[in-house]
């Protein structure tokens, strides 16, 4: 678990990974897709994420400059345990909603 959290620990790097998802994304519109992480967490984030050999950056000889990002096979492997950690928080809620409203007093 040590390593795990180590690779996708963090406030934003689940985030991240979900908003890549399976499709090629720039730089700008990943960024506008996550208005509260500044541009500076999220270009150290995605070096992070490289590193670890989840993400794919590829990097194009044009004017203006651009970079795409993409999921690598490991990457997108985890798209099914963030979709479960989601159904899993929703079951939670859900349960301490009832949980609250059927409680006497």
């Amino acid at each position: 678990m040590t390593r795990t959290m180590g690779i996708l620990g963090g406030k934003w790097k689940p985030l991240i990974i979900w908003g890549i998802g399976q499709r090629r994304i720039r730089f700008g519109q990943l960024a506008a897709h996550m208005p509260l992480i500044s541009r500076k967490v999220l270009a150290e984030q995605l070096k992070e994420l490289e590193e670890a050999g989840l993400i794919l950056r590829e990097a194009f000889n044009e004017v203006p400059p651009r970079v795409d990002y993409s999921l690598t096979e490991n990457g997108l492997r985890l798209l099914p345990i963030l979709q479960s950690l989601c159904a899993w928080t929703s079951s939670c809620e859900a349960a301490a909603t009832t949980a609250s409203t059927s409680c006497p007093g």
